[in-house]
Formats: C-alpha cells, structure tokens, sequence
C-alpha cells in the first residue's frame, strides 16, 4: 500500500468521532420540586381547613371521609344490598358543579344526564371513585380537594387552578357489563 494513501486513511479513521453529548444550559437542583412541594403541601393544609369549616357548619350532615382523599354525605342512602359500579358498567347519573361557597359553576340542567363507562372515559378523578361508592337511587353530595377536581389545570372553561369543589351526584341506573 503507497505511504500516501495509508496516511490518508488513518487520519480518516481516527478524525471521525461522534460529536460530545449537548449538555444542558443550566442545571437545576432539587430547590424547585422542594419549592413546588412545599407550595402543594401548604395548598392541602389550606383546603382540608375550608372543607372542615364546611363539615363543622353542617353538623347535621354524617361526613364521611373516602380512602382516596374526597368527604361526602348521603342525600338520599339505598339501604338494600344492590350493586355498585364495576369497570366497563354504564352508569346514568346526574350531577351539578359547585365551589366551597355553594356558587354553581355548572347546573345539573347544563350538564344533563351523563353516561359513563366506568374507568373507561375522561371522568375526573374524585367523581369517578365517588361513583364507584354509590348505588342505584342514591344521591351523594361529595367535597372534593382540587387535587381530586381539575387540580392545576381547571376545566380550561370555569374552573379555574386549584378550586376544590362540591358536587351533587344522583345515580339513576347501573348496567352491568356483561
């Protein structure tokens, strides 16, 4: 092999290198989740006291607070043994919107009767676990911290960031997935 032609491709092979991995511009430390934490921990200290008020100013009302972090109380309560929703079952209910004050964001008449698949379609999150609680008939009003209502986002509508809200649910039916 010519001298000439052997040096070319030597400088060929060790001039191709990948190119260095971009680094980022500036590194954050853990300030901001310890900040963006501390911010949600005061938020939830901050509701849990309104929804307490609440509780305490309607003393005649038998609160129960949820395993998933929501309070309610039975309206109307089916004694009997029936069914509650499973996932994949059609629930017909009802229900209104409102905040802490008991302003209406959304009527019931606005709303109209809805038809869910459980777990199966855009529901938020505490209405879809207070549904699963309730049965044929039954009529729940439920206190829900915003982290279990629209949370940071809102509706992009009504509901603005962080509302924690009160809703008033009426199961008409429940059809069993088969």
């Amino acid at each position: 092999m010519k001298p000439i032609l052997f040096l070319l491709l030597i400088s060929l092979v060790f001039s191709c290198k990948s190119p260095d991995a971009r680094r980022p511009e500036s590194v954050q430390s853990g300030s901001f989740y310890e900040a963006s934490a501390e911010r949600n921990i005061k938020l939830n200290k901050k509701e849990q006291t309104l929804i307490q008020k609440i509780i305490e100013s309607n003393p005649e009302q038998e609160y129960i607070a949820s395993k998933s972090g929501f309070w309610y109380y039975y309206n109307t309560k089916v004694e009997q043994d029936t069914i509650t929703p499973r996932f994949g079952d059609i629930v017909s209910f009802n229900y209104n919107v409102k905040d802490l004050n008991e302003n209406t964001i959304y009527s019931d008449e606005e709303i109209r009767t809805q038809n869910y698949v459980m777990d199966k379609e855009e529901l938020f999150t505490g209405l879809r676990e207070g549904l699963k609680l309730m049965k044929p008939g039954e009529v729940v009003t439920f206190l829900f911290p915003s982290q279990k209502a629209y949370g940071y986002y809102g509706d992009t509508n009504r509901i603005g960031t962080n509302i924690p809200l009160m809703c008033k649910v009426t199961v008409n039916t429940i059809i069993q997935n088969q």
